[in-house]
């Protein structure tokens, strides 16, 4: 019997309370997720004031793929062989590796208000994916309770402006962004399509391996042509949060929840990062926002603490 096998055995034949666990688990897998992409947002904001997407998003995964191997082969002893079928870690590599260049972009043309709002389409978009590639059916009330989020959150992004809400204009960036969206949507269910019982950190090894080679074409000249001496520190620690934390951890959070729920529930706790950002902000002393903003995070949060108690 092999690992797959096994564990598909092992998942059949589990206790509604293990069963349960295992999705706590992957809640909170998603809300720490979700914690961590927030502090993204503010480090790569630095790092694009100095440097192209191209060899931006490059440098971070070559940093990723060193850290992944340390993780893989350090931490967790997993053994990184020839994995098989290796062209399921090409298409998940060039999917994360499209989004993340297709962010930063995106920010070239429009800002991150714009992008926030487009990015609160990708559950919705994850569930058709998940019924495609995984005959995944998502229910009525996890719908309902994403839309709730997706309110909540559209209402923080706009800083609860009607006007701003009303007036978003549709232009190049946001078209580039949505690109972007469609493949990390379609991305989370190829997660669970693609495994083949590998152990996850050696799994994401292997995306990180193969973003990095989708990138090179378009990354390497550029990024061999920076002077480093010239970048300032905040560029420094910008790379490393984004290769360490938001690339390397985050991808082991998202392979975690990715196989205890399902992929609308997943890409669900993105609606909370505009929350944590305004969290973030306020703990830093840049102020807080009106209660009216406030408001909107408290609905996204009752969204989604009804879309978790919701059964799978």
């Amino acid at each position: 019997m092999n690992q797959k096998t096994h564990r598909i055995g092992a998942a059949a034949t589990a206790s509604p309370t293990v069963m349960r666990r295992e999705r706590l688990l992957g809640h909170l897998a998603m809300l720490l997720f979700s914690a961590l992409i927030a502090g993204s947002f503010s480090f790569g904001g630095l790092a694009a004031q100095h440097m192209d997407a191209a060899p931006l998003t490059l440098w971070r995964y070559l940093l990723t793929v060193l850290v992944m191997a340390v993780l893989a082969l350090g931490m967790f002893r997993a053994p990184l062989v020839r994995p098989v079928q290796p062209w399921r870690f090409l298409i998940l590599g060039g999917l994360i590796a499209f989004y993340m260049l297709t962010m930063f972009t995106a920010l070239e043309f429009t800002d991150p208000v714009s992008t926030g709002a487009v990015f609160t389409l990708m559950p919705l978009l994850s569930a058709g994916f998940a019924l495609l590639f995984v005959g995944q059916r998502t229910r009525s009330g996890v719908l309902t309770a994403l839309m709730i989020a997706a309110v909540g959150a559209i209402w923080v992004i706009f800083r609860g402006n009607v006007e701003a809400i009303l007036s978003f204009d549709i232009g190049r960036g946001e078209i580039i962004f949505f690109t972007g969206v469609t493949a990390h949507a379609a991305y989370v269910p190829l997660i669970r399509k693609f495994d083949r019982g590998e152990n996850p950190v050696a799994f994401g090894f292997w995306v990180t391996v193969a973003s990095a080679l989708c990138l090179l074409p378009i990354g390497a000249r550029e990024l061999a042509a920076t002077d480093f001496t010239a970048l300032p520190l905040s560029v420094y620690v910008a790379v490393a949060y984004l290769a360490v934390v938001t690339t390397a951890i985050t991808f082991l959070l998202l392979q975690f929840a990715s196989m205890r729920l399902p992929a609308p529930k997943v890409l669900g706790y993105g609606y909370l990062t505009p929350s944590f950002i305004i969290l973030l902000e306020g703990l830093l002393g840049h102020g807080w926002p009106p209660a009216s903003v406030l408001a909107g995070a408290i609905v996204t949060a009752c969204g989604l603490v009804a879309m978790a108690r919701l059964p799978d």
